[in-house]
């Protein structure tokens, strides 16, 4: 390997370099958004088939009514196999252990869906057991969701991704609730574990949906306001039924009816999330494609100079301004770059390391945020597993020891992992 020499040329050369990989790093991101959006229309569909599926297997709801929500979701299934494909290709499979993982997680998930469906349509399954099992497939797509956030270099697109990953997580909660109550709606029962259970994912919204106000575009979080004003009336009506009333009637197709027009409104929010998320990716890469082309006399400069100067030998200057008043701007060397394109030179490294400096600042923060969030998630699996609680039982199991202890929800969550890696290293 030729060994680096440390002149203006090098310095231009990895400048460019660097240039060109945050472009190449943005059609990365641009990609991941197109994923991004596949995998909210599929859980979209998912979250209609998990409904209907619940009032056919507690109602005998004609079978037919089985079949667009299946053949809907089986479509978008494909986009997002297809897109998923196609991301494989770009990033070699040693580059990122993480999001493979991940991806095989959402394929084994996928691929339980043709059993769970003929289970439903011949009754083989209970609708507890089959909304589980919807539940693991639409987790496992958000995490993929979550993997984009973690791994996006942008603080820009970092937040468009925590934003829609806050909603898409959210929306899938609304889902959940929708097929809960429509089940007890429709077997005419409400115990006391089913109250509380949509109580904890009406909680669970609300958590997320603050999450997504934080870090949403203004336009977006504005179409959430107004939505969230004028479409859940008739949702909060039902709802205190569910929650109060004990002679429950049959509701399950009118529940279904009014969740399902507020879930599809939340859809069209999610879908202006995603059209942000693509929005920012192509400007940024818009902005590094300009900034890396020749509209402006000193990058065209170094262009020009990084290709004359390709196979010669490096002797340019760099003028250094002067220190003070009636002193000379001297070269450090005297054959090369003239005294503006030397300052133009220094301006731009200068304005590169900046700019990676405030990156590194908010990523840092952001990566904090969803470290915190990731910390929280796997208490809670770990409280699944160890006590056999439901998600929302672990969560509220968190919660209340956060309370207890005066501590942060974090912090709680931080010392159980701790607990579990210290007994799990025991001999």
């Amino acid at each position: 390997m030729k060994p680096l020499i440390a002149d203006t040329s090098t310095a231009i050369q990895f400048l460019l370099a660097s240039r060109q990989s945050e472009i190449a790093a943005l059609r990365r991101l641009l990609q991941t958004g197109e994923l991004v959006g596949a995998v909210s229309q599929l859980v979209h569909m998912l979250q209609r088939e998990r409904g209907v599926a619940n009032i056919y297997l507690c109602s005998g709801l004609n079978a037919d009514a089985l079949d667009k929500p299946a053949r809907n979701a089986a479509a978008a299934e494909r986009d997002v196999l297809r897109l998923l494909g196609r991301a494989d290709e770009a990033n070699p499979p040693a580059s990122d252990s993480r999001r493979l993982g991940r991806t095989a997680a959402v394929l084994f998930a996928l691929g339980r869906l043709p059993a769970l469906r003929r289970q439903i349509r011949q009754a083989e399954i209970n609708p507890s057991q089959a909304t589980e099992i919807f539940n693991a497939v639409m987790r496992s797509l958000l995490a993929l969701v979550f993997e984009a956030a973690d791994t996006a270099a942008e603080p820009a697109v970092s937040r468009a991704l925590i934003a829609m990953f806050s909603f898409m997580q959210g929306k899938e909660l609304a889902g959940q609730e929708r097929a809960l109550v429509a089940a007890a709606f429709a077997s005419r029962a409400f115990s006391d574990a089913v109250r509380q259970q949509s109580l904890d994912l009406i909680d669970g919204q609300e958590r997320c949906f603050a999450t997504f106000s934080e870090f949403s575009d203004p336009l977006n979080l504005q179409r959430w306001r107004e939505m969230a004003i004028d479409g859940d009336a008739d949702v909060e009506r039902l709802r205190r039924i569910a929650l109060t009333d004990n002679t429950v009637t049959d509701c399950s197709l009118r529940w279904y009816e009014v969740t399902t027009r507020r879930i599809d409104l939340m859809k069209r929010v999610e879908d202006g999330l995603a059209a942000f998320l693509m929005q920012i990716c192509r400007a940024g890469i818009g902005t590094a494609e300009d900034a890396n082309g020749g509209d402006r006399p000193g990058d065209a400069a170094l262009e020009a100079l990084l290709t004359r100067q390709m196979g010669e030998p490096a002797d340019y200057s760099v003028f250094v301004a002067a220190a003070g008043p009636g002193e000379v701007a001297e070269p450090l060397s005297n054959n090369g770059l003239s005294p503006r394109l030397g300052r133009s030179v220094l301006s731009i490294v200068g304005q590169q390391s900046r700019r990676v400096r405030d990156l590194a600042e908010e990523l840092a923060h952001l990566r904090a945020t969803l470290n915190d969030r990731r910390q929280i998630d796997d208490a809670k699996l770990l409280l699944m597993r160890h006590r056999r609680l439901s998600e929302e039982e672990a969560y509220n199991c968190l919660r209340r020891m956060a309370m207890n202890q005066n501590k942060k929800l974090v912090e709680v969550a931080a010392a159980i992992l701790a607990v579990e890696e210290v007994l799990t290293d025991r001999p």
